[in-house]
């Protein structure tokens, strides 16, 4: 019987709701503990989730010996001192993404992360859901042939002019915020982009409301994405190569469902669904890592965490986008 891997939730907002309600669904783990700078917030999350302990400031659940490996869910721009605090207590963290706000920052924390020896992960949840694995496993046995080209799109109204997807205290704006998907997605497919470029509009906002990027990647291949706060997009991707492509339906970075299309041949679908919100597969993969004794994931190399990230800032750079504190 394999012992259940004690999970520590740092943060209490959204997405961390949507961890532990995920990871409620594994029968090896177990969510151990909560930590939150408000004692009040600390116990409403131990209460519905039915945590066992919660802890009233980050340091105290870093500490925790109960707990085998942290999972970050605060807003980007406190990724990395966060990661430092688990980092430096022998954590194991599997952080939210955007990994962190920038690539310096990013740099730093895998730095310390390896001298420390400790596994450390992006939590970018797309690349773990089983159509995207499934993408791969076609792409790999030559369905499509190499692949050559990407097109994805995320893009979707904003109406909260003050929330956080528009903040620049809180790493708002598209790119940051959704425009990693298809980025992240390019690198796995393709590896990291060798040229970037593309057109933002800057709101009133301070931050980019919409976007349009290329990327050029080794071998001539190809990536053109969209993000919007502003706009419905179609939500899709698409991975092509010179036998056919593979879809990916809307909300692509949900992925629940893959289609085959090979030209003179009726399409093949994958309706591959799951239960819960889907990032228990992620959480599902860095404990086997874990187990391992591994201190990096195949899936989601901290090299590649990284050069998405320069990517981005590549692209930040060309529209004159920069956070507070950089």
């Amino acid at each position: 019987m394999t012992t259940k891997f004690r999970w520590g939730i740092l943060g209490t907002g959204r997405i961390a709701r949507k961890f532990a309600a995920s990871v409620a669904t594994l029968p090896d783990a177990v969510l151990a503990a909560v930590g939150s700078r408000s004692a009040a917030s600390a116990e409403a999350f131990d209460r519905e989730f039915q945590i066992p302990v919660h802890h009233s400031s980050y340091a105290g659940l870093a500490n925790d010996p109960a707990v085998d490996g942290i999972y970050i869910a605060t807003p980007s721009p406190r990724h990395a001192g966060d990661m430092r605090l688990c980092l430096e207590a022998g954590k194991p963290v599997l952080c939210e993404k955007p990994f962190t706000v920038n690539s310096r920052e990013a740099n730093e924390i895998i730095a310390l992360a390896r001298a420390r020896r400790v596994l450390l992960m992006e939590a970018l949840w797309t690349r773990f859901l089983p159509a995207v694995v499934r993408m791969r496993e076609l792409i790999a046995a030559g369905r499509i042939g190499p692949p050559q080209s990407l097109v994805a799109d995320i893009g979707f109204p904003v109406t909260d002019r003050k929330g956080r997807l528009l903040d620049p205290a809180q790493g708002g704006g598209a790119l940051l915020d959704v425009g990693v998907y298809p980025v992240s997605l390019a690198s796995m497919l393709f590896g990291p982009a060798i040229a970037a470029t593309g057109y933002a509009d800057i709101g009133d906002t301070g931050v980019d409301e919409a976007f349009a990027i290329a990327l050029r990647h080794a071998g001539g291949k190809l990536t053109l994405a969209q993000g919007s706060f502003r706009c419905a997009l179609p939500l899709e991707a698409t991975v092509s190569g010179p036998l056919g492509y593979l879809r990916i339906p809307a909300p692509w970075w949900k992925a629940q469902t893959l289609i085959l299309a090979i030209a003179g041949k009726p399409e093949e679908r994958w309706d591959l669904s799951y239960p819960s919100f889907g990032l228990q597969f992620e959480a599902a993969a860095f404990a086997a890592h874990w187990r391992a004794g591994r201190t990096e994931a195949s899936e989601m190399p901290l090299d590649e965490t990284l050069s998405t990230l320069q990517t981005l800032d590549q692209l930040r750079a060309q529209w004159g986008l920069r956070y507070p504190g950089e």
